[in-house]
């Protein structure tokens, strides 16, 4: 049976994923040119040069995509919120699968484990159903 609000969240932990892998890309392609980043760090690597192509790039990954990520990461923590509350996960898993959609690589890592579990809790769904009608 098609759940949708387990589509949107497979949907959104992926592109929400892959959005943070290229803003990962994207730091430091826009900041490795020598110059200070964030008034943290008074210099940084003298790898791109000011106004090149990997500069534009690395400005596009951490500018606009990020924006959009962050609108996005919204829309994942809705649908991971309401997953977790439809399969009554317990608060840990919860929370673990909201702040590895913060952490590249670490989102796919807890999609695939969102997915496994929600698989299980259907088949165990399944099976009780069917148990009960005979």
């Amino acid at each position: 049976m098609s759940n949708p609000v387990f589509t949107g969240y497979r949907v959104m932990a992926t592109v929400v994923g892959i959005l943070l892998v290229l803003i990962t890309i994207g730091v430091p392609l826009a900041n490795f040119d020598g110059t200070g980043m964030w008034h943290i760090f008074s210099s940084t690597p003298d790898v791109w040069a000011e106004g090149s192509t990997a500069k534009d790039i690395g400005e596009f990954l951490t500018g606009p995509l990020a924006f959009l990520h962050g609108w996005l990461y919204m829309i994942f923590f809705v649908f991971a919120f309401l997953l977790s509350r439809q399969q009554m996960w317990d608060l840990g898993f919860t929370v673990v699968v909201l702040i590895c959609g913060t952490i590249p690589f670490a989102s796919f890592w807890a999609e695939h484990r969102a997915v496994l579990r929600y698989r299980a809790d259907e088949a165990e769904d399944e099976a009780a159903a069917a148990a009960a009608t005979d």
